[in-house]
């Protein structure tokens, strides 16, 4: 049966790389499970991100000018 996973070339910078390699040492996961889950965790960011944009896209736009007059104008800034 093939392998499911899809190999890639990625360069990292030698800092990076001698960071993962220790981290994948000490915690007895592999190089790979911890690009993947950083890449995991950095895709449901954005789809969070996406999630709050759209449940807020009805709300008005303000202009920051007109938030900074408003500001001046009620004293607090």
């Amino acid at each position: 049966m093939k392998d499911p996973n899809k190999r890639v070339t990625v360069y990292l910078k030698p800092a990076y790389h001698r960071a993962l390699r220790v981290k994948a040492a000490e915690t007895e996961y592999s190089v790979s499970d911890l690009v993947n889950e950083a890449v995991r965790n950095a895709l449901a960011e954005d789809a969070a991100d996406l999630e709050a944009f759209e449940k807020r896209k009805a709300e008005p736009l303000l202009a920051f000018e007109d938030v900074l007059k408003k500001l001046k104008k009620d004293g607090k800034i």
